[in-house]
């Protein structure tokens, strides 16, 4: 003779299965193929994470951090030294001047006033090279590199917008958007520091 299952734990059941997909979907791959492996001023970077930047239930971009050497916490990668690249694979139409604005806005939450007035001119810079492009579609690249001693370079379809600017501060205000106390996506921070798969 079979029971009934209780409605009370069918529906826990249920709330689990669904917990279960999303923590899958969540920890699922990104559309983008990053590579691997890349090199910046003669210095090998490794794929530390990457993820997709959600805003709402829409995806926005795919992004990527590479580093000189693993690390999985926003401490160890903002006290890590040497080159670093972002890179971002535009899922959506995205409009360039908000893009920019997004950015600066990202800078403004996550480090000091004081600081963020610090690097204007850099910042400016940032706007300007976003701005400058009336959008960004589906499929399109850009990103941002740091390089000690030279600056940031940041890139849009692979070429260099111009020559690079700030220093190893500014950079790491440019991360804190993505790994800083307010970040962009908290589950993004952690797809790019690799906690995602724990």
């Amino acid at each position: 003779m079979s029971r009934s299952v209780p409605l009370s734990s069918r529906a826990g059941a249920l709330v689990m299965v669904l917990g279960l997909a999303a923590g899958a979907a969540l920890a699922a791959p990104t559309a983008t193929k990053f590579d691997p492996a890349m090199e910046v001023q003669g210095t090998k970077l490794q794929l530390n994470g990457a993820g997709t930047r959600y805003k709402a239930i829409f995806k926005v971009y795919d992004m990527a951090l590479y580093t000189t050497k693993k690390v999985s916490s926003p401490a160890e990668l903002l006290a890590l030294q040497g080159p670093k690249r972002l890179q971002f694979t535009a899922l959506r139409e995205l409009p360039g001047t908000d893009l920019g604005r997004l950015f600066l806005k990202g800078m403004g939450d996550n480090s000091p006033k004081e600081q963020v007035q610090r690097h204007a001119l850099a910042s400016a810079r940032l706007i300007e090279v976003f701005s400058g492009r009336s959008k960004m579609l589906p499929g399109e690249s850009f990103a941002m590199e740091f390089a000690p001693g030279k600056g940031t370079t940041f890139y849009i379809l692979g070429k260099p917008q111009g020559a690079p600017v700030g220093d190893d501060e500014f950079f790491q205000m440019v991360m804190k958007i993505w790994v800083g106390e307010s970040p962009a996506d908290s589950q993004l921070r952690d797809a790019l520091l690799g906690l995602d798969k724990e």
